[in-house]
């Protein structure tokens, strides 16, 4: 493996660990409220070296996390109308489970506000979040959600290259 590509998984790994603990911090907003500033703060002095289901997130990208936490926070209301056209005809997004809704929340996050990262990279990267929390139909139905999201979001960037 190259350097360079070394480093590209070594990136990709640091920012799936900080999606993985900003669906966490989220959630803990959710149950406990607060400002998000001050979670992003616990979360990085304090839970990250705590290992959860044998992983330890120590290693995450610190920043990423830290503008998903606040961007999602902040924008939670507005995420909600983008991604309640992408989900089933007549499935309301209250009825959603927390965190099946959060990891929607990021994902939208990352469609609307971050071109920088590829769409097919955030839907993978919360499939494998979602992954982390399910084992049955539920990664399968955010996948579907974030594909039909990303189409409507970005839809001249997954069209490249089909003729």
């Amino acid at each position: 493996m190259s350097d360079k590509t070394a480093s590209q998984a070594t990136q990709a790994s640091a920012r799936r660990l900080a999606r993985l603990a900003a669906v966490q911090a989220l959630y803990q907003l959710e149950v406990n409220g607060g400002e998000a500033s001050r979670v992003i703060l616990e979360f990085l002095q304090h839970r990250l070296s705590e290992p959860i289901d044998g992983l330890t997130l120590e290693e995450l990208d610190r920043q990423f996390f830290g503008d998903l936490v606040a961007g999602v926070s902040k924008d939670g209301a507005e995420l909600d109308e983008v991604v309640k056209p992408a989900l089933v005809d007549g499935w309301p997004l209250e009825r959603l489970e927390s965190i099946i809704r959060l990891i929607l929340r990021c994902g939208a996050f990352e469609l609307w506000q971050r071109p920088d990262v590829p769409a097919r990279v955030v839907i993978n990267e919360y499939l494998e979040v979602a992954h982390a929390f399910y084992e049955d139909k539920e990664p399968a139905f955010i996948n579907g959600v974030l594909d039909r999201l990303a189409h409507s979001l970005r839809d001249e960037e997954l069209d490249v290259g089909k003729a």
